[in-house]
């Protein structure tokens, strides 16, 4: 990750990496401690309020501002559709983390977003999440099931989706305008 100011403005630059299974897993032996998981329902379809509690609470260490950017009715729009699904894993009854595939495309399903809120990282929950929704993507018929993670990410996102059996298929630098973090409310990055 590097910062390039120019006259006009300043940008991020991060390295996304884009990754795939192309067929069904066989066992995915994941595992956590039984009293830490307490259950995963769909929210069908998600309120847009917790929607964004979610996205803001996972994604706020990682600079996620896409969809903190899109007014309700375009964020709607994708949280509606009956192509994406919305998966929350709780623990003790509390909501730790989710994962959102999204089927718009036939034959494929994208891992949308997956993320643990700060204080349930580090726990074994990421990958157990990772491995359910890769077999929750694979449920329905597809030929394919995709994701991305950049250099912004959590620095064990890559490695774990690689240990899960996905392989990386694109790799290409992003540039991420300083103004659109700051317009999701985000100070600039200091260490960048």
């Amino acid at each position: 990750m590097s910062m390039i100011e120019d006259a006009k403005s300043a940008f991020i630059t991060t390295t996304v990496t884009f990754l795939e299974v192309t067929g069904r897993p066989k066992a995915l032996a994941v595992s956590v401690r039984k009293a830490e998981v307490s259950g995963i329902w769909r929210a069908d379809p998600p309120s847009l309020r917790f929607y964004r509690f979610l996205y803001h609470g996972v994604g706020e260490p990682y600079y996620w501002y896409q969809r903190r950017n899109m007014d309700d009715d375009a964020l709607r729009k994708i949280i509606e559709h009956p192509q994406v699904e919305v998966y929350v894993a709780y623990v003790r009854g509390t909501p730790a983390g989710y994962v959102e595939l999204d089927r718009r495309v036939a034959g494929e399903t994208q891992i949308a977003y997956l993320g643990l809120l700060p204080e349930f990282t580090g726990r074994g929950i990421g990958p157990w999440l990772l491995h359910w929704g890769i077999g929750r993507a694979w449920a329905t018929d597809c030929e394919r099931v995709w994701l991305h993670t950049c250099t912004l990410d959590h620095p064990a996102a890559l490695p774990m989706y690689q240990r899960a059996g996905m392989q990386v298929f694109k790799q290409e630098d992003e540039q991420i305008e300083l103004a659109e973090l700051k317009r999701a409310g985000f100070d600039c990055p200091a260490k960048y």
